[in-house]
């Protein structure tokens, strides 16, 4: 089986490329930045392509070449703060161009990533487990383009048939993730790096999940050719910033964390109470401790400083 991965040399599809390969799968990757990782240690089981997902004939050539019995989409911009028109090309006539190009090349299993940033801010549900039916609050750019992702997949599958899966990250971290949302990534890193942070409100609330953990969902996701929902919550580890700083200290005492106000955050957090009991059920999802996590992502960044890895006590 051959699985196409858009944008798999980025972020999440760094991680995700050798489960597939360990899976089995021949992988073939499409990003218009190729030179961001290196599979040549998995031979000619992967396979680099420069394109532009933005560009319908880029895609649908490698469609046509490769004819891929699955496609994973995780080319978007996570940014609201892009020019309109840049946005729109990329996180909404880029995937219906995915959608259309798979479509056209007899490809209907499609699986891509949406985003928790649909749900909207907490404050909308209360403090109550927010679930995949909950009506979508989201109203910034990058929400709104992830909003009308899962309208157009959801049209594609009723007027043309396709297996199209939606996955929502909650807030991925990572020692090597510095866009989106980076403030629950850079109260470890920049510690990590002898570097002070400061963040405006202690109570703000995040759903951390790693980016390790994320790439073994999309696997698990894509390898079922007919998976029980449309849409699956990735969930995380619920904590807010303070909470984090003091779970840095534990490793880094001298961990420089301030904040300017102790309250005013926690009302203005995104979705952070997130049930993927759809996910854990049918895919046996696991994550683990995130106290683990931190650890994993101080000693990374340590590793790239040269420094010695920390000891858990």
């Amino acid at each position: 089986m051959t699985t196409l991965i858009i944008g798999g040399t980025g972020f999440i599809g760094r991680r995700l490329v050798p489960l597939l390969a360990a899976r089995g799968e021949e992988i073939v990757c499409m990003d218009i930045n190729p030179q961001t990782a290196d599979y040549s240690g998995l031979g000619k089981q992967v396979r680099v392509l420069r394109g532009d997902i933005s560009q319908f004939d880029d895609l649908m050539g490698v469609m046509a070449t490769v004819k891929p019995n699955r496609v994973i989409n995780l080319a978007y911009y996570i940014s609201s703060d892009m020019p309109p028109r840049v946005a729109f090309k990329l996180n909404i006539l880029g995937m219906d161009n995915c959608f259309e190009a798979a479509r056209l090349a007899g490809c209907n299993r499609v699986v891509y990533a949406s985003s928790v940033a649909v749900s909207g801010e907490q404050k909308h549900y209360g403090e109550r487990i927010v679930t995949e039916e909950d009506f979508r609050h989201g109203h910034v750019q990058y929400a709104m383009h992830k909003i009308f992702n899962e309208w157009q997949a959801q049209d594609y599958h009723e007027k043309h048939g396709m297996e199209i899966t939606t996955i929502r990250p909650a807030n991925v971290t990572g020692p090597d993730k510095i866009f989106g949302s980076v403030d629950h990534v850079f109260c470890i890193t920049n510690p990590a790096r002898g570097k002070p942070v400061k963040f405006p409100y202690k109570d703000t609330m995040r759903c951390p999940v790693h980016v390790d953990e994320m790439a073994e969902i999309f696997a698990r996701v894509v390898m079922k050719d007919k998976p029980e929902h449309p849409i699956y919550n990735s969930g995380g580890h619920t904590i807010s910033l303070g909470d984090l700083a003091d779970l840095v200290r534990e490793f880094l005492p001298d961990a420089q964390i301030s904040f300017d106000k102790e309250t005013g955050g926690k009302e203005l957090s995104g979705n952070y109470l997130i049930d993927n009991s759809k996910l854990v059920t049918e895919f046996g999802m696991q994550y683990r401790p995130y106290r683990e996590r931190v650890l994993q992502i101080i000693n990374a960044v340590r590793a790239e400083e040269g420094q010695p890895p920390i000891q858990d006590r």
